[in-house]
């Protein structure tokens, strides 16, 4: 585990893929040389009850990774009506060396689907600081028949990402959600997606952009 990492909850330290170095088309810098700190505040949802999500950051200080398990929406069948949604709000309060901002550049995710024919699922999630009116929105459709597993990456320009303000300490949440629609093929058959894979569990990686703050 990356040394100076705050965790609350249940944790698994993983190590995750790295963002590339500085490069002058897109204005990447390296990560800062002190460790980023992550404080789990929250992880709150329907998605991720108790003791079924941990927070881990890489020992590069590029990423940070959260593993799900338990997270499954379900429709069809004798489904429960409500189960058809379920969703994650993770708040993260990150402590990062004086004179850096960040801002999460890509997001990996994967999981499992069955969607029987005429079922739909998405796969969707929000990025926002908190007291910021910006807000990045991701939205991956699905359509059945399907059975099989899937991943989708949410990628963002360097001019649309949503970076933290200078000097200021300002919580970060991360919003996912999944949703299943039975459609009017097969409302009698269940059709689920999940966040998760063979080993119970799905690592969701967010890879991290450094800039320097203004005057530093």
């Amino acid at each position: 585990m990356a040394s100076g990492l705050l965790l609350s909850g249940t944790v698994a330290a993983l190590v995750t893929a790295a963002l590339p170095a500085h490069d002058s088309s897109t204005g990447f810098v390296d990560p800062p040389p002190d460790k980023i700190v992550i404080n789990v505040a929250t992880v709150n949802g329907s998605g991720c009850p108790a003791g079924t999500a941990a927070v881990a950051v890489s020992e590069d200080n590029t990423a940070f990774t959260v593993t799900y398990s338990g997270y499954l929406a379900q429709a069809g069948g004798n489904s429960d009506p409500t189960a058809f949604r379920k969703n994650c709000q993770l708040n993260l309060v990150v402590h990062v060396p004086q004179g850096f901002t960040y801002a999460v550049a890509s997001a990996d995710y994967r999981g499992f689907a069955s969607l029987q024919p005429g079922a739909t699922a998405v796969q969707r999630a929000s990025y926002y600081f908190q007291g910021s009116s910006q807000t990045a929105f991701k939205t991956h459709p699905l359509a059945g028949a399907y059975n099989d597993n899937w991943q989708v990456t949410d990628v963002t320009d360097w001019a649309q990402l949503v970076w933290a303000p200078c000097g200021v300490q300002r919580n970060f949440n991360i919003n996912t959600e999944i949703r299943v629609n039975a459609g009017p093929t097969s409302p009698g058959r269940v059709s689920f997606m999940t966040m998760d894979s063979t080993d119970g569990d799905i690592s969701t990686v967010y890879h991290m952009a450094w800039k320097e703050c203004p005057g530093s």
